[in-house]
């Protein structure tokens, strides 16, 4: 039944103009910051060489690539995951879903991995820009693969995250700005880590999980963050539901 939710689900995306755009748009910004960081590192080679520097390509064009795809992406994700249930409350199909012969987990399950599977797509097409690198010159392909699995594992909490919002409103456009809103929150907390003592808004920081995959570090602590950012995020969805379906 996840299978059938979440490929109704991604029909549903794919036939009408929001998944195009979006997947779109995201490729055109990632193939331009792509190019404008090679044209940099072309100019710098020169004082690299001479300088016997040890920064190379991974350093100067994947990773700082990777760092604009994490912002680019937290402003696409709401637009993708606004309507996952809200538009259900607000066409009255919720009353059909929750009344037929499957679980609320099958459900949101269903829908999480609908939009998880855009995202894949996305993460493929983004990875591939740095690969063909490889045409030309070398690339650290651990690195590379540790920041696609730090993406990977961003864009998940992301979608949990929008899912949620859109389980507690009728208003897709309300379901997008609560999922700006808490998104930006939780990139932008460490910023209070001068006046944090207990190192907890460094902790919630979405920012400090992430870049350390982008040095290629992959540290038990930061997967651990992810994965209980996105079952919190679920298991709130689910109780969410639960709820609706016991209210009627």
């Amino acid at each position: 039944m996840i299978r059938a939710i979440a490929g109704r689900e991604l029909r549903g995306l794919f036939l009408s103009p929001l998944a195009w755009s979006l997947l779109a748009v995201a490729l055109i910004i990632h193939a331009w910051l792509f190019l404008v960081q090679i044209e940099n590192f072309m100019q710098i080679q020169p004082k690299l060489l001479a300088g016997s520097s040890e920064l190379g390509v991974t350093d100067l064009i994947v990773a700082p690539l990777f760092d604009s795809s994490a912002m680019i992406l937290l402003l696409l994700t709401p637009l993708l995951t606004m309507r996952l249930l809200s538009e259900e409350y607000r066409s009255g199909t919720i009353r059909l879903l929750l009344s037929s012969p499957v679980t609320t987990s099958q459900v949101v399950l269903g829908k999480y991995l609908a939009a998880l599977a855009v995202y894949a797509l996305l993460l493929l097409l983004i990875a591939l820009m740095p690969l063909s690198l490889l045409m030309g010159g070398s690339l650290d392909l651990g690195r590379l693969a540790a920041a696609c699995l730090g993406l990977a594992l961003l864009l998940a909490g992301y979608c949990a995250i929008g899912l949620f919002l859109s389980s507690l409103t009728e208003q897709p456009a309300v379901a997008a700005v609560g999922s700006y809103g808490l998104l930006l929150l939780l990139w932008v907390v460490s910023l209070s880590g001068s006046v944090d003592r207990s190192g907890l808004f460094q902790w919630l920081s979405l920012t400090g999980h992430y870049r350390p995959f982008l040095n290629g570090v992959v540290r038990s602590g930061d997967l651990i963050y992810f994965l209980l950012l996105i079952l919190a995020a679920l298991l709130m969805t689910i109780h969410r539901l639960e709820g609706r379906r016991g209210g009627g």
